[in-house]
């Protein structure tokens, strides 16, 4: 009976239909590639679908909804979402709810693709097995006021068939003839082969490669990602610096995507390209060694030196101005303006703005909340006040 049981709970966490495409596509691929012929037409057209597809997700998908690190045009936006639907990795609200918990939990239990849970389970192993979204407490109330992205979900399954199967198909039929040649090769083999360049920022971006800006987390910075995923391989930066609009920050770093997104700037379709400040960079990299201390070393020497000339206010009328409409937050004794940042934060707003009115030192330095030297770094460019004796402790407050 308790085997029953046992195997009764194990087939009810499997993901029958995550499972069936990431192993039965791959199968069916290795079973019909030598009898449908491959045409040299055929092949550059699905190597060239495969690159837009993969650039509407790493520009989409996630430098764009999961991170907010620019703002498109509705044109931009539906055909990044229609073509990005067509890589079959779940709509946009799927897709960043839970990638922001990966940010968010990254390297715990509460992380969907935890790299500590080993290489196989970070790659694929996650999508197999049934995601609790429950437990993330994941804002995603910017995905549900866009209606790109409603739209995107409500037509899901016909976007991503159109765009995955029946374009690569009739491009090649109407193109050169290669009908067979068009669904196989430039749909079913390029979709598999995508799908695991995208899966390698989840696994090897977090086994191996250099760590030169943060070694708190397993994210690392490895070049052949990078090649495979469009510049997403940079990902030790990108763990620090998630709202950058960029992966690879330096000219040359191999990033197609932030390339892309510059230039869609200059034509009008992209705009509000954020980026992190030069000295929270230089300094993150240069006391990623010291991250052990909580409190960051990434504070710029200018926030040290004007200490003595920012206004100290009692803890009233710092929750008072909050009651007024200031988006202020409380952190180790000082105040900060995060009104710039409510919508570049990558808990999402709403996290955010749950924190104004309260002491926040726990949120921003307590277990999973821990944040990045970098994060104290921009932190530290937004202080306003510093609280009279301190203010009370949230944590405290909560217990009595």
């Amino acid at each position: 009976m308790f085997k029953d049981s046992s195997l009764r709970r194990s087939l009810e966490r499997i993901h029958w239909i995550h499972a069936l495409g990431q192993l039965g596509g791959p199968i069916w691929v290795l079973t019909r590639f030598s009898y449908i012929p491959l045409q040299r037409e055929t092949e550059i057209w699905a190597y060239l679908y495969g690159i837009l597809h993969g650039l509407c997700i790493t520009i989409g998908y996630h430098r764009l909804w999961a991170h907010r690190s620019f703002r498109a045009n509705i044109i931009l936006r539906i055909f990044l979402a229609v073509v990005g639907a067509g890589m079959v990795q779940r709509p946009i609200i799927w897709w960043v709810q839970a990638h922001r918990a990966h940010h968010r939990y990254v390297d715990t239990d509460r992380d969907p693709y935890n790299a500590r849970r080993g290489l196989f389970y970070s790659h694929i192993g996650w999508l197999l097995v049934r995601q609790d979204s429950s437990k993330w407490d994941i804002d995603i109330s910017d995905l549900l006021n866009d209606p790109v992205v409603v739209w995107q979900e409500r037509y899901y399954i016909p976007l991503a068939v159109f765009s995955s199967f029946i374009v690569p198909t009739l491009v090649a039929g109407w193109g050169w003839g290669n009908w067979r040649g068009g669904i196989f090769w430039a749909g079913l083999v390029r979709l598999v082969i995508s799908w695991h360049c995208t899966f390698t920022v989840n696994s090897l971006a977090h086994w191996m490669g250099t760590q030169p800006f943060s070694q708190k987390v397993t994210a690392r910075n490895n070049l052949l990602v990078g090649i495979l995923a469009a510049g997403e391989g940079y990902h030790n930066f990108h763990h620090q610096f998630p709202f950058d609009y960029r992966n690879g920050v330096y000219w040359y770093d191999f990033d197609p995507s932030k390339w892309v997104i510059w230039l869609l700037a200059q034509l009008g379709l992209a705009r509000g390209l954020n980026t992190a400040t030069e000295q929270a960079i230089d300094e993150c990299r240069s006391q990623s060694h010291r991250e052990q201390q909580r409190e960051g070393r990434c504070l710029g020497e200018s926030s040290r030196a004007n200490r003595d000339t920012i206004p100290v206010i009692e803890w009233d009328e710092y929750v008072q101005q909050v009651q007024n409409g200031r988006a202020l937050v409380a952190i180790a004794g000082s105040i900060y303006d995060v009104s710039g940042f409510l919508d570049k934060h990558p808990g999402g707003e709403q996290l955010l703005r749950s924190a104004c009115g309260k002491d926040a030192t726990a949120m921003f330095h307590g277990g999973s909340f821990d944040h990045s030297p970098a994060a104290s770094d921009l932190l530290s460019t937004m202080r306003v006040y510093i609280i009279q004796g301190g203010g009370p402790v949230e944590v405290l407050r909560t217990r009595q």
